[in-house]
């Protein structure tokens, strides 16, 4: 009997437990609302200087994957020619 009484106080305070995704989303959007969010300005902004550095990036890496692929086909070309 009294085993009874114990499971059934366990079933209770699993149901008054809330859905581990209701939880999760709940919380998620508590945190959202405490971000500040960048105006239309900083973000142009930001994007602008992050495709900047992207794009000079790659300038500088296709340019040296062209110096190094060149200087590895000439030393190729001399060490098989000579």
């Amino acid at each position: 009997m009294a085993q009874t009484k114990t499971e059934s106080k366990g079933a209770k305070k699993a149901s008054n437990q809330p859905n581990a995704v209701s939880k999760y989303i709940r919380e998620t959007r508590g945190e959202l609302r405490k971000v500040t969010w960048p105006t239309r300005e900083e973000s142009q902004r930001l994007t602008a200087i992050v495709l900047g550095v992207t794009i000079a990036m790659a300038i500088f890496l296709g340019l040296l994957d062209f110096i190094f692929s060149n200087g590895v086909q000439a030393l190729v070309e001399f060490v098989v020619g000579a």
